[in-house]
């Protein structure tokens, strides 16, 4: 399918210095209806990883992971969309492969913010070509939506903690520094932010810190996280946020993502 929204320079510029950019119209309604039937399958449908990342009597944030083999419409949405094309001309990268997909619903009245955090730490992978995309299929308006802290992607990696019980399940506890706490004094760092339409999309390094906010309305969003050139399998010795039972058998430490589970997507062209 067509991209309507080419990767610039300057676009491209922005994701190395911020490690996020805003993507106005990269999908058109064809592609964004895709991504909602497959959302509303995967709601009827949830797979063994799905969660509720809430708590009762704070609406309902549901979440599921690494469905695109069970849900076609996610499946096609991967292949046919330009999501691992915008990503690879953002990394600079070569080849693209999916690292995941990933089903976030906030449905109304869900007041419960997503916290702070970085996403590469809870994962079993290591290098710096790393981008992933978030896509809304409703309006989200600006106090909903997903904000970056622009350019720490470039810092040290923070401690992975629960969403809800702010635990240390993933390095131990000490290991790595803890997150500042950015909402005592916004002011001091560089929030970025977009409301968005349907067919926006943003795109943001696996390092960079985000968070986002509750929702008084309907909030579906599918997101892809991609994997460029130097990025390798990091088995840990816990469980990863998503796990893949199994895998360390089949790649060693320190090996290319090259699997069935995290299939190329994209290719530059010669």
């Amino acid at each position: 399918m067509k991209q309507l929204a080419p990767v610039t320079p300057v676009l491209a510029a922005a994701f190395r210095r911020d490690g996020a950019v805003c993507m106005r119209g990269a999908f058109d309604p064809e592609l964004v209806a895709l991504a909602a039937d497959g959302i509303e399958h995967d709601l009827a449908h949830p797979s063994p990883r799905a969660l509720v990342a809430s708590r009762d009597g704070d609406g309902r944030f549901f979440e599921d992971f690494c469905t695109w083999q069970q849900i076609p419409q996610f499946e096609r949405f991967i292949r046919e969309s330009p999501a691992a094309g915008i990503a690879g001309e953002l990394m600079g990268a070569d080849r693209v492969r999916l690292f995941h997909d990933h089903v976030l619903v906030k449905e109304p009245g869900t007041r419960q913010p997503t916290p702070w955090h970085q996403d590469q730490p809870y994962y079993n992978i290591e290098g710096r070509m790393t981008c992933s995309m978030w896509m809304p299929v409703d309006r989200v308006p600006r106090e909903s939506t997903l904000e970056f802290v622009a350019g720490s992607h470039l810092g040290p990696w923070l401690m992975p903690r629960t969403f809800m019980d702010s635990e240390a399940r993933w390095f131990p506890e000490g290991s790595l520094a803890d997150l500042p706490d950015i909402d005592a004094d916004r002011d001091s760092f560089p929030i970025l932010g977009w409301e968005l339409e349907p067919g926006d999309a943003v795109f943001f390094h696996m390092l960079t810190l985000h968070a986002a906010g509750g929702s008084e309305t309907r909030r579906r969003a599918f997101s892809l996280r991609f994997m460029g050139d130097d990025v390798t399998h990091a088995p840990r010795a816990w469980k990863t946020s998503p796990e893949f039972p199994g895998l360390t058998e089949q790649l060693p430490v320190g090996s290319a993502m090259d699997h069935p589970l995290f299939p190329l997507v994209w290719e530059r062209p010669a």
